[in-house]
């Protein structure tokens, strides 16, 4: 039952955090798409996981991005840290690659090796928003 509540928390505390950050983005009649994702991080990678993730952003906002937005956790929940980014076209990705790259980091299946060096759990899941309700009501008819 506390892991429901807790679940249920998150939720409500995600879609709290989503409705800012994408209300700046929806410029068109399709709501833009992000990237939500929750990190539990091993005992003893906080600050590693934090310098690469920080890399990471350097390399977007190289690229032209928008930044990703971060969260750390303070009280309740078990995640660590949770963070909201764009989804990347395919031109958005490789210009992060070429970036990477030249910067001596790894890319692809090898990045996503060393991405688990500094987790211990994570998920991720793709949203679209923000909408009103009328707008979900109106879409689901």
């Amino acid at each position: 039952m506390k892991r429901r509540f807790n679940l249920f928390v998150l939720a409500v505390l995600v879609l709290a955090i989503l409705v800012p950050f994408l209300q700046a983005q929806m410029n068109t009649k399709e709501p833009p798409k992000a990237l939500v994702g929750m990190y539990q991080v091993a005992p003893g990678k906080h600050l590693e996981f934090l310098k690469w993730q920080a890399a990471n952003d350097a390399i977007n906002k190289e690229a032209g991005l928008p930044a990703t937005q971060w969260y750390a956790h303070t009280d309740g929940a078990s995640w660590d840290y949770l963070s909201i980014a764009p989804v990347l076209t395919d031109e958005q990705q490789q210009k992060v690659d070429e970036i990477s790259k030249k910067k001596g980091r790894v890319t692809g299946f090898k990045a996503s090796l060393q991405f688990r060096e500094f987790i211990s759990n994570h998920s991720d899941t793709f949203v679209v928003g923000p909408v009103s309700a009328a707008e979900l009501v109106e879409a689901g008819q």
